[in-house]
């Protein structure tokens, strides 16, 4: 698959060594909704005709808070903010910094990571960051927004599950399903009216109910986006003592 996205079969495996991300199924078009999420974009076409290979949100300024398998330490890259995405628009270029700790463990992967932009983003509000520990004690009827530019439906054809993308950024919400340590496992079962991540949404936004607090970041999933949207925190202790590097934390 073409964009990073680890299943949940995966997960505690390739967690250890590291892997490539996930889109919004179930949703609809975002438009102007959130114009502080992004996505990263490839220089390169891909087959089907898009770019955007991962997502991520502006957190400040100058910083775009993404997933550490989204990218390689250190390289330039980079990102739009464009809700529907065509070759030529604007892009903004910085440096991919990566958790100098991921991949980590399955009890904490670290997949965490910023673009440091070159330059200030004008005109977009950056979104914000939740307090610590503030999502230990969420209640299961707990409802998230998760947005990206990710493949926006999985079909089931002869030669097995097509993923279709468009770059265009799109929205869905999902109930909580189970907390711990360092994730939150989003329900995105459309039979009980709900919506998720697939690839190409990974290092996006989960945002809290319908506030601009993003409480974790999409990584994972099931392979083929229908189940569950597996999700890193951002209140933890490990979390914000990376993002204390690049910005101030609530």
């Amino acid at each position: 698959m073409r964009r990073p996205f680890l299943t949940l079969l995966m997960l505690f495996g390739l967690l250890l060594a590291g892997s490539p991300a996930t889109a919004i199924t179930n949703g609809t078009l975002d438009g102007i909704g959130h114009p502080s999420v992004g996505g990263l974009v490839s220089p390169t076409q891909y087959s089907d005709g898009t770019w955007l290979y991962c997502s991520g949100t502006l957190i400040s300024p100058t910083v775009f808070l993404t997933a550490a398998h989204c990218g390689t330490d250190g390289e330039r890259v980079g990102v739009t903010f464009d809700p529907d995405y065509e070759d030529g628009d604007k892009v903004y270029y910085g440096t991919f910094e990566a958790d100098p700790l991921y991949p980590g463990s399955s009890s904490d992967s670290h997949d965490i990571a910023v673009v440091v932009f070159d330059k200030a983003v004008k005109g977009i509000t950056p979104a914000r960051l939740p307090e610590a520990d503030s999502l230990s004690d969420l209640s299961l009827a707990q409802r998230f927004t998760s947005v990206g530019y990710g493949a926006y439906e999985v079909t089931n054809e002869p030669g097995g599950h097509r993923y279709l993308y468009d770059d265009r950024r799109m929205v869905a919400t999902g109930e909580l399903n189970a907390i711990n340590k360092t994730w939150l496992r989003i329900s995105m079962n459309a039979s009980t009216g709900n919506g998720g991540t697939c690839y190409g949404d990974s290092g996006g936004p989960n945002f809290l109910g319908t506030t601009d607090i993003i409480a974790a970041i999409t990584i994972t999933g099931d392979a083929v986006c229908r189940s569950t949207n597996v999700v890193y925190r951002l209140d933890t202790e490990s979390a914000r003592a990376f993002l204390a590097e690049f910005v101030v934390l609530p």
